[in-house]
């Protein structure tokens, strides 16, 4: 399978001389509050992020009435209430949904939005926008990674909780109807420990798909996702909150609005790190290259004829000027065709 390598996202391009595409995660972090997520959307604009991305689900399309709270839910919001009914104070309506898409594009950045149910994901498709992304809990979920890839937009797809051979299985269904799809590294817990990070696996993915990488990131604080960027990771997701105090699930494993802008600087310069992939001299090399590289000159003084050989020449810094020693095996051998004093620059 060979996915596409260049992706259009809205403006924005995503390939692998891009810069890194941001997406600040306000995932659930609005707390059912329109203002809140509004906020939100002010903040990632703000601090320069390439696209904001909420969640939107349908409570009773989407888990049954009795499942427990993953882990991560207990420790962080009401143990007397079930998942369900978390979930259900933290759903985005359609027309919600289209208030924030409008507003997002007042604030001049991409609203994206993860279905996690297919009439949710119908909604998603009357907003029309520019990518879906594919929340890790659907990885597996064959048939609906069909429906959203015969949509025929660019997929952001995590893959926390997932076997490589699953991810194959995943890729394998929408490569049959779509090619625009980046892969990201995920460990879906809420925070992770930096040991779970496994930013290694970016290498798994290189060496297993022909795709474009990303990374979906989980530790705590600015965390790993910047280190994933010299991986080859070309898109990067962070989860962010206006305060890790409120209630919620998300919270406490999110960005502090001061922490997004921090994050966000430092995307932006190991993408100015990463620079070229063409190994030459830069241009301010140039004059450094003539003033510190070496080339030839005699070692001593060498008389007409004499066959130059490895002691009677040597390198030196010589401003530039002469033979570079790289030649030196085409020099060697060959017969001096004047007299040289020692110091002096060799000339063929």
């Amino acid at each position: 399978m060979v996915f596409n390598k260049i992706l259009k996202i809205q403006d924005k391009e995503i390939s692998l001389k891009s810069k890194t595409f941001v997406i600040a995660e306000a995932g659930v972090n609005h707390n059912g509050n329109i203002n809140i997520a509004k906020e939100l959307i002010d903040l990632a604009s703000s601090a320069g992020a390439d696209a904001v991305k909420f969640q939107t689900f349908k409570t009773e399309h989407l888990i049954l009435d009795d499942v427990k709270k993953a882990p991560y839910q207990q420790n962080t919001t009401d143990i007397n209430e079930s998942q369900k009914e978390m979930l259900k104070k933290l759903e985005i309506t359609k027309q919600q949904n289209l208030e924030l898409k409008k507003y997002a594009q007042e604030k001049d950045i991409i609203f994206l939005t993860t279905p996690f149910d297919e009439t949710s994901l119908n909604e998603t498709d009357e907003l029309d926008l520019p990518a879906y992304k594919i929340a890790s809990t659907d990885t597996t979920n064959l048939p609906f990674l069909k429906k959203v890839a015969k949509k025929g937009k660019p997929i952001f797809l995590s893959t926390g909780m997932s076997y490589l051979s699953e991810i194959q299985m995943a890729l394998e269904t929408i490569y049959e109807f779509n090619k625009d799809v980046v892969l990201l590294q995920c460990t879906a817990n809420y925070p992770i420990k930096d040991e779970e990070a496994n930013l290694s696996v970016i290498n798994t993915f290189k060496n297993n798909f022909d795709i474009l990488i990303g990374y979906s990131d989980h530790t705590t604080g600015i965390g790993a996702a910047t280190f994933a960027i010299p991986m080859g990771a070309k898109v990067i997701e962070k989860h962010f909150t206006l305060n890790k105090s409120l209630s919620g699930p998300d919270h406490q494993a999110s960005l502090t609005p001061e922490e997004l802008f921090e994050f966000i600087q430092l995307v932006h310069k190991v993408d100015s790190f990463m620079g070229s992939d063409i190994k030459k001299p830069n241009l301010n090399e140039i004059k450094t290259r003539a003033s510190l590289q070496k080339c030839l000159v005699a070692n001593m003084d060498i008389k007409k004829g004499v066959i130059f050989n490895e002691n009677n020449i040597i390198a030196k810094r010589t401003g530039g000027k002469g033979i570079s020693p790289i030649y030196w095996k085409d020099i060697i051998g060959k017969q001096a065709m004047k007299n040289y004093k020692k110091n002096e620059i060799i000339y063929i």
